[in-house]
């Protein structure tokens, strides 16, 4: 049997190569994908759509983990996702909080700056 810990490790690797259909597999049917700085996604459906658009426009991210930790069905990490946007490397500092139920994610919130991603629009 899989541990919370071992689901989100896998995960996090599978935005490296995956597909958003690949990606999409990891969460329930009702799962929650909060952004902090946007709107909340609800639902497999909401969170493949996002994933399609995501990954369509800007490629895949390595999510590099520095610190994990378990505690029952609750995972925390402390990443950088890399990723290109119009062809500028992005490196975000993210924290994220995961949910596991049934060895599926039901909810993940990711804690970051947009100020990276703000200071595109402004060159």
């Amino acid at each position: 049997m899989t541990t919370a810990g071992e689901l989100v490790t896998t995960f996090c690797a599978e935005w490296l190569t995956g597909t958003p259909e690949s990606i999409a597999e990891y969460f329930t049917e009702d799962a929650v994908y909060h952004n902090i700085p946007m709107a909340p996604l609800v639902g497999k459906p909401a969170i493949l759509e996002f994933l399609r658009g995501f990954i369509g426009a800007f490629g895949n991210i390595d999510f590099d983990v520095h610190r994990q930790a378990e505690i029952g069905d609750a995972v925390l990490n402390e990443r950088t996702d890399k990723f290109t946007i119009n062809g500028t490397a992005i490196e975000l500092p993210v924290m994220g909080s995961f949910e596991v139920r049934d060895g599926r994610i039901a909810a993940w919130r990711d804690y970051f700056d947009m100020t990276p991603l703000t200071k595109l629009g402004e060159g």
